[in-house]
């Protein structure tokens, strides 16, 4: 740092400066400022620090910090260091001779290798100051300019070396190259790069300069290489910056500008002879709008028939893809689900009748099966035990029934409460002097399990963790219920209502392993049975689609995916063979089975949906039947998008069946999934210890493989006993075929194993 002494004028430094430049002691007197080079004057006026002297004068308020100087918008003349430089690189052909040459001469080690890129962590700042002075002296020599890019890019590939160039100010470095011609490919190649190894905050800056990559295509319509480029780095800046639960800062989807952005990339996606990357990466980035910015995409026709397409590509990965986006595009312009009960409305449909068709559909079944005569009957035996209790005040055996009921249907326990006229009014009120603990029905519940816990007989311990789970159920607060359902399972494992209890949490993960495993109890219910079927398809189903959306086809989570998906559609056909045709969630299943039917048959499924009729049939009674019970059905996420998907099928079908075969005719990689490689993975990532907690951290980036992958080898990811879809599977060690959730599932599953094993 130079340091200026009090004594000395502005005219004596520039004067001591020039003297130094011009090696001309003559000069010192009177330097004539013309003289002095541009980047002289820059250079002095960044680095020369003024210092105040104490006293009142050096306590005057700080000025504020002048505008940093654009260093593009500064003429500069080469230094004669330079000079060499330019003309080498002006004498050499291509941007990697270009590259190299810079190389050369800034004494660089190899890029290429991961020795050199250690040996640029060992000294980034001279590194960098040694590049930049280059750059800076160099700024409008657009081909020293691009190849310091293309050493920029290089350097990249290291993760720490990226996130210090970006912090150093990497884009505003590449984004004025993409503007010029003669530099566009290596800067659009950079940003690529750069933003497809980037972490999110990368990536999220990239994303604002969005409209200048827009501008390039729409500029150069009959330039594919760009316009891959442009979409593939738009792709993952704007997935990062929008594609996210939380609602985006709004200068990221300004900066998106979706209403152009759709006709601009799928303008490009219909032109002939573009690439599959292009195809990819333009369904790719087409489906990140469509949750915050769903209004805009709703109103592009094309874009909804396009992924409604898709579901027809030979290409997984494709078909999940767009089964993503349609369901996003509903999320928030979505109700939500019928929650609530009331047997006013039920008593009201009975006295109306059911119209003869509902009322045949309902004896095939058996009527006293159905949920309508369950719901009617508990309803009444619920009235009866209370007002027994009423007179007898046993809470014992008020406990004992109200445990009978809680298995039998969903809204068994109804609110209500002790009623009497008052002799003075005469009007119907409340009793809340009957002598019993409780004043509303439901809160009965709680003083009933501590009357079965007090008895202390043997087996009634679990029917007391029911009631006390079915009261927190009642009251909305989840979490206890499902710790009083897992203290239940230490004690009792093949307690199914207590599975049935955990997969009403937050947690998909537990909640879909607590299904399967609910489902092989012994003895449940069809109440029990059925609702561990439904968690178990809407779980299965929502972590499918969730998990190959986030990685890459041959990965763990991505063959894990593919399980999950295969397990509700086959869950969703029990359902809706062997459930009541008036059950409560019907309508929910169904919907899950025909998006499931689409997504994972692909082609293979008739584009008249010939095959989804009864499907459709079932569903139209369903609809009948809760319009009968009074509640209109709800426009569900699931509801929107199975109808948006079969409303638009036939003629999105037609409309894009060029370009969904395009998406088919070149594969990146098309090998199966190794059954023994899926093993080996498998056991390693078994044994690796520090998994479970290493996947929280910077996102990172993904493969941009397409392959086409069959759904074939899911049963390596079953749990051989509850059909648990997972890829954490413990294989026995006897066979090592059989694979486990855990020593549970194992030792249930031994008495028919063990005919088997080896062992």
């Amino acid at each position: 740092m130079i340091r200026v002494y009090p004594c000395l004028s502005l005219h004596n430094i520039l004067g001591v400066l020039a003297t130094c430049f011009n090696n001309s002691a003559s000069s010192c007197e009177s330097p004539p400022a013309a003289k002095l080079p541009a980047w002289l004057f820059v250079l002095f006026y960044s680095v020369v620090i003024p210092v105040h002297m104490p006293g009142p004068r050096g306590k005057t308020k700080a000025k504020k910090p002048k505008p940093i100087v654009n260093i593009h918008s500064v003429t500069r003349v080469p230094s004669e260091e330079f000079i060499g430089l330019v003309d080498d690189i002006e004498g050499a052909e291509g941007w990697n001779t270009r590259v190299k040459v810079l190389c050369e001469f800034l004494q660089l080690p190899d890029l290429s290798r991961r020795s050199g890129l250690k040996k640029v962590h060992a000294n980034f700042n001279e590194v960098y100051h040694n590049i930049d002075d280059v750059y800076v002296a160099n700024i409008t020599n657009e081909k020293i300019t691009g190849a310091i890019i293309g050493i920029y890019t290089k350097m990249c590939a290291d993760a720490i070396l990226r996130d210090k160039l970006f912090q150093k100010g990497l884009v505003s470095k590449i984004t004025p190259l993409i503007k010029i011609p003669s530099t566009r490919y290596l800067a659009l190649r950079a940003l690529t790069t750069v933003t497809h190894h980037g972490g999110v905050d990368i990536r999220k800056e990239i994303s604002l300069e969005s409209p200048s990559l827009l501008k390039i295509i729409q500029e150069n319509p009959d330039d594919p290489r760009a316009a891959e480029m442009a979409i593939s780095t738009m792709a993952h800046a704007i997935g990062a910056a929008i594609n996210q639960e939380d609602s985006p800062a709004q200068k990221y989807i300004k900066a998106a500008n979706i209403k152009m952005l759709i006709p601009v990339v799928i303008g490009f996606m219909r032109k002939p002879g573009v690439t599959i990357q292009l195809l990819h990466h333009g369904l790719e980035l087409l489906t990140h709008p469509v949750l915050h910015c769903w209004s805009e995409c709703k109103a592009s026709a094309p874009l909804q028939n396009l992924l409604v397409a898709c579901l027809r590509s030979a290409d997984l990965t494709v078909r999940v893809s767009a089964l993503g986006g349609l369901l996003r595009l509903e999320a928030l312009s979505s109700e939500e689900d019928q929650r609530q009960f009331d047997p006013h409305k039920l008593m009201a449909a009975i006295e109306r009748r059911f119209p003869d068709h509902l009322v045949d559909i309902l004896s095939d079944y058996g009527t006293m099966r159905c949920d309508t005569y369950l719901t009617m009957a508990s309803t009444a035996d619920n009235q009866k035990a209370m007002m027994k209790c009423a007179q007898d005040k046993d809470l014992y055996s008020l406990g004992l029934k109200l445990a009978e009921l809680i298995t039998r249907t969903e809204f068994s326990i109804a609110e209500g409460g002790f009623q009497m006229q008052d002799p003075r009014t005469g009007k119907i009120e409340i009793n809340r002097d009957i002598g019993l603990p409780f004043i509303m029905w439901s809160d009965a519940l709680p003083h009933c399990a501590r009357a079965i816990r007090a008895k202390g007989r043997p087996g009634e311990e679990d029917l007391a963790d029911m009631i006390t789970a079915k009261f927190f159920i009642i009251r909305s607060r989840i979490p206890d219920a499902i710790e009083a359902a897992k203290r239940g399972l230490q004690r009792n494992p093949k307690f199914a209502y207590f599975y049935y209890v955990i997969t009403l949490g937050k947690d998909h993960y537990e909640g879909l392993r607590f299904a399967k495993k609910g489902l092989k109890c012994p003895k449940m219910t069809p109440f029990v049975r059925f609702g561990l079927l439904h968690r178990a398809v809407e779980l299965a189903g929502g972590l499918g689609v969730c998990r190959i959306q986030e990685s890459s086809p041959g990965d763990r989570k991505y063959d894990e995916g593919v399980a999950f998906l295969m397990s509700a559609m086959e869950d969703a056909k029990v359902y809706a063979m062997e459930a009541p045709p008036d059950a409560r969630h019907m309508k929910n299943v169904l919907y899950w089975y025909i998006c499931l039917t689409l997504t994972i048959k692909g082609p293979e499924t008739p584009a008249d949906l010939q095959e989804l009729q009864v499907a459709f049939e079932k569903l139209g009674y369903a609809d009948e039947f809760s319009i009968l019970l009074g509640t209109i059905p709800p426009k569900t996420q699931l509801r929107l998008t199975q109808q948006n998907i079969v409303k638009r099928y036939p003629t999105a079908v037609e409309e894009w069946k060029d370009l969904v075969a395009r998406f088919d005719e070149v594969m990146m990689d098309e090998r199966p999934i190794s059954l023994e490689k899926a093993e080996d993975d498998l056991a390693a990532w078994l044994d690796d210890l520090h998994l479970d907690q290493g996947e929280e951290g910077e996102c990172q980036p993904q493969r941009c493989s397409h392959p086409r992958v069959s759904p074939n080898t899911v049963a390596l990811y079953r749990c051989s006993w509850c059909g648990n879809p997972s890829a954490a599977l413990r294989k026995c060690s006897g066979c090592e075929k059989a694979r486990y959730c855990d020593g549970g599932c194992q030792k249930s599953h031994w008495s028919e194993h063990k005919v088997t094993c080896r062992t």
